[in-house]
């Protein structure tokens, strides 16, 4: 019985925080969220920091690369009808980037030969 009284005084202190909490309206899941998501964002901050540096020191050639290259690209875009009829771009040794199409039996909804057309390009 001796021990009675503080078990129940300290059970009784220790729910205080609980009803407390509970008040805020906050439940224990908003709350290891809130926790979860504030020890992710300090792990990150020095990974943010360094891509703003990053970012500082590479935006003005970026800007400058879409200045001049992006009317190109925007009447490129233009003339392209259907992206998935190319192959991926492929980097030769020399710099130059090609892009191929597609042969017209891999690409989608392309209209299947017939007899005729593939016997034509072979005459004896």
């Amino acid at each position: 019985m001796k021990h009675l009284l503080p078990i129940c005084a300290v059970t009784a202190v220790l729910t205080l925080p609980a009803q407390a909490e509970e008040e805020t309206g906050k439940s224990l899941m908003e709350q290891g969220a809130e926790l979860f998501f504030k020890g992710l964002r300090q792990e990150m901050e020095p990974t943010l920091e360094d891509l703003q540096g990053l970012v500082s020191q590479f935006g003005p050639a970026m800007q400058s690369f879409f200045e001049q290259m992006g009317p190109a690209l925007a009447e490129l875009a233009g003339e392209i009808e259907d992206w998935s009829a190319y192959e991926p771009p492929e980097i030769l040794p020399n710099g130059d980037i090609i892009i191929r199409k597609k042969p017209l039996q891999d690409q989608p909804d392309a209209p299947e030969k017939t007899e005729e057309e593939t016997d034509e390009g072979t005459e004896i």
